[in-house]
């Protein structure tokens, strides 16, 4: 059965490992059958779910559903006959770690209820954080029909929301949350460990590079599968809202007894303490130079002596080394990111084609936040993947504007045994750009291909919204525009909305219900008037500044301001 429990009135106790576990009886003969087989989990376990998430995160399943039923899962065949798997973002942690407690007879609990800790209209985006107030958890008890293993993973489906992740990493109120403030270490970091971008996107670690780049799986309202490597479009947040890395908190079945079949029945949840967690920390948070509780962002990183920014820590102190980064290798490496982004864009933008959004008639209205909502708006459109998208273009250009200013500096954070750098860099950005290539259907059922340069420079043209033809989708003008069959309404909407597609930044806190009179009077949040430099080729083409009183020009990048600092150090 699925047992709910309230808020206790103290800390939940911390959960031992000491005792042995118990032998595995036989499953019960229903494959839906939920028995408790052990009381915990053990290094065992939580080693073979690694390998488990890893295992999903390698192979090429593309939703929920393909995941669990991929001949990368070794338990599918034990999934029932005619059951489908469906998670978003939030629900995907909660859905692989339910799913793996289920085929192994673990205990399993879920957070199913939160409070916010102050004012908000969306609980998913509270600045104060939330608390846990009620957990769904599987406990048997005797002479009844065991826990079922697809209800609750549709349960997770139901009451999980991006909500149960954002609290403060020291919550005391409430119920102990289902995960902890995860160390940035080595061994810490590792398959299974959540990211949470308090923006309201959840992903799933299934790989760490020895040179520390963390590789994540993400699901999303279209019940699709993606990957990618974890950086700058994950944002930094007040500890309040709890963003960053997250493991999840022991659990223990306490107070249950064997049955007949061997299965434990009855009983109760305690939850390990963070005291109790040798790789609780809240570094991530205060920094690890000169923290300030009051002043959160006030702290700085090192690693080993050398200071540095939140991201270069996260990917030395993950490798457990000072890094040395290669341009070149890194540049590649962010440049297929981006194309497999790019690929992942084309399916999503086909799911709504296909399920005819285009070519319903346009709402008067956007939804309350285009970037938090619900309905067909969250499954069909694209606002918070596309910002991911245009986020990951300015680091790459932030990136090898930073690689250069290193090299010319002579640094030795960076390995470079060429002689010029600019040369170098541009080579590969165009070698990976001309093996980019990405092709959608447009309106007329014909094939158009697109290069990862024609998506660049029509980056900002994309559309993100679900009732525009494929070919407004992905930026088209011209010839290739003719086909799209949008009355004059959708044109005066896409031209409308060209403020929110130069915004990169998703701003859950705004209100943007707008009517296209108020987006074309540029209402307040209703974007920028002006996309942001993501021009890599510009900036490794020389340009000459000013002249010095030398009478030598200086050729170079512009470094972001905001960058600065770092490079100094």
């Amino acid at each position: 059965m699925l047992a709910s429990s309230p808020a206790p009135s103290a800390e939940p106790a911390a959960a031992t490992s000491d005792a042995a576990p118990a032998p595995l009886p036989s499953r019960a003969a229903s494959p839906r059958s939920w028995r408790l087989l052990r009381d915990r989990w053990t290094a065992s376990d939580e080693k073979a779910y690694e390998d488990f998430i890893t295992a999903i995160g390698e192979s090429d399943c593309r939703t929920t559903d393909q995941c669990l039923k991929h001949a990368a899962n070794v338990y599918r065949g034990r999934n029932p006959k005619g059951v489908r798997f469906y998670a978003d973002c939030a629900d995907l942690p909660y859905t692989l770690r339910g799913y793996f407690a289920w085929m192994n007879g673990l205990p399993f609990a879920f957070a199913s209820a939160v409070a916010p800790n102050g004012y908000t209209r969306d609980i998913r985006y509270v600045a104060a954080g939330n608390r846990v107030i009620e957990k769904t958890a599987v406990i048997n008890q005797p002479g009844q029909v065991p826990a079922d293993g697809p209800l609750m993973l549709q349960r997770i489906s139901n009451y999980v929301s991006s909500a149960m992740y954002r609290y403060h990493p020291e919550e005391k109120r409430g119920i102990a949350a289902d995960h902890y403030s995860a160390s940035v270490a080595p061994q810490s970091i590792r398959p299974g460990t959540t990211i949470y971008d308090p923006n309201g996107h959840l992903t799933v670690v299934y790989r760490v590079d020895p040179d520390g780049r963390i590789h994540y799986i993400d699901a999303h309202p279209d019940n699709s599968i993606t990957r990618g490597v974890y950086g700058r479009k994950f944002v930094r947040s007040r500890p309040t809202m709890g963003a960053g890395f997250k493991n999840w908190r022991p659990l223990r079945l306490v107070g249950a007894t064997r049955a007949a079949d061997g299965s434990l029945v009855g009983g109760r949840y305690e939850y390990a303490a963070n005291s109790e967690l040798p790789d609780f920390s809240v570094d991530q948070y205060y920094g690890n130079v000169a923290p300030d509780r009051s002043a959160w962002n006030a702290g700085g990183f090192a690693f080993n002596g050398q200071r540095m920014d939140y991201y270069d820590w996260v990917r030395a102190a993950v490798a457990g080394r000072n890094l040395v980064y290669d341009p070149l290798v890194e540049t590649r490496n962010m440049m297929r990111s981006l194309c497999d982004d790019l690929t992942y864009r084309v399916h999503a933008v086909d799911e709504a084609i296909a399920a005819g959004i285009n070519r319903k008639p346009q709402p008067s209205r956007l939804p309350q936040n285009i970037y938090g909502t619900s309905g067909e708006w969250e499954t069909y459109s694209t606002p918070s993947r596309d910002a991911r998208l245009k986020t990951s273009f300015m680091e790459l250009r932030d990136e090898v504007a930073r690689f250069v200013a290193l090299v010319d500096d002579g640094s030795d954070r960076v390995t470079y045994a060429g002689t010029d750098i600019r040369a170098d860099l541009l080579g590969v950005y165009r070698a990976e750009a001309d093996a980019c290539r990405i092709t959608y259907r447009n309106s007329a059922g014909a094939e158009v291909n697109l290069g990862f340069a024609d998506v660049k420079d029509r980056l900002f043209d994309l559309s993100f919204d679900p009732y525009h033809c494929a070919e407004r989708r992905w930026g088209a003008d011209g010839a290739e525009l003719a086909t799209c069959p949008d009355g004059g309404t959708k044109r005066a909407w896409y031209k409308a909305e060209q403020r929110l597609r130069n915004q990169p930044e998703r701003t859950y806190d705004t209100r943007m219900d707008f009517t296209l009179s108020q987006l074309q009077a540029g209402a307040p949040g209703s974007g920028w008037s002006s996309p942001p430099d993501i021009d890599v080729e510009g900036l490794l083409t020389p340009v000459t500044s000013t002249v010095p009183a030398s009478g030598t020009p200086k050729e170079g990048p512009e470094i972001r301001a905001d960058l600065r600092e770092t490079l100094s150090r």
